[in-house]
């Protein structure tokens, strides 16, 4: 091989290098809030109109009455042929509230709810102690993102 070769051989070598390092992701400047998000069954909102949550997690205890909003459901609205993909929300007959607390870690949490029902008795109190999860949502390089969510149904409360 000539000298020609050899420079030829090494710029295409040269030009292939950058391909061998992982090249730096970008995360999402989306900020994330610690807290516990409840989510009320749609067979069950019907019996609530207030809900109060206590969460008590590492010795450390919030409490709040929650503002409930509708829940709803993300509905596909299917993709065009260039690749184009949309989706709308649509109302599932639930209610989401969120407690913000001024920290959040993956041990155990327990969380208490109590309430009101449309005639104004007061609703069983339910308590639940579970383990929030950890995730890496955008990748390993974004950092760790720790969530903790329930359920309240008609049997009581359970992780989300």
């Amino acid at each position: 091989m000539g000298k020609i070769g050899v420079a030829l051989t090494l710029a295409g070598t040269a030009a292939l290098l950058p391909g061998c390092y992982p090249e730096a992701v970008a995360c999402p400047a989306i900020g994330h809030i610690a807290g516990v998000s409840l989510r009320v069954a749609a067979s069950y909102a019907d019996q609530v109109v207030t809900l109060r949550l206590k969460a008590c997690q590492d010795g450390t205890c919030t409490e709040k009455d929650l503002d409930l909003h509708p829940g709803a459901v993300a509905v596909d609205q299917a993709c065009t042929p260039d690749g184009v993909c949309s989706a709308t929300s649509s109302p599932d007959g639930t209610f989401v509230g969120f407690l913000e607390l001024p920290a959040l870690s993956e041990s155990p949490l327990e969380a208490t709810v109590s309430g009101t029902s449309p005639s104004g008795t007061a609703l069983p109190s339910r308590m639940l102690t579970f383990t929030p999860k950890g995730d890496y949502p955008y990748g390993e390089q974004c950092g760790r993102v720790i969530t903790a969510a329930v359920i309240l149904d008609a049997d009581g409360l359970k992780q989300g």
